[in-house]
């Protein structure tokens, strides 16, 4: 039997990991509560840490800074190509 790959909002990560940052629950108890495994709570809660550290992510942001900020990456980096055609 083959199981579903799920997938999670940005939204849903930020609130699971500030459980365990600013609400003072643990990793376990979190991630019980919100039915997803302790790995990925523990990945998207080391990746909070960086974002709130001013590190932009490789992935999918969970702060809405770190997301215009990778939007806006991403916008230079097209415009920077567009203008090597020209």
């Amino acid at each position: 039997m083959t199981r579903k790959r799920r997938s999670f909002t940005p939204e849903f990560k930020l609130e699971a990991a500030s459980l365990v940052l600013d609400q003072g629950y643990s990793v376990p108890e979190a991630s019980r509560s919100l039915d997803i495994g302790e790995t990925i709570l523990r990945r998207w809660v080391k990746q909070l840490e960086e974002e709130r550290g001013g590190t932009t992510p490789t992935n999918k942001a969970l702060t809405p800074e770190q997301q215009k900020i990778q939007e806006l990456e991403a916008r230079i980096n097209r415009l920077e190509r567009e203008k090597v055609i020209l």
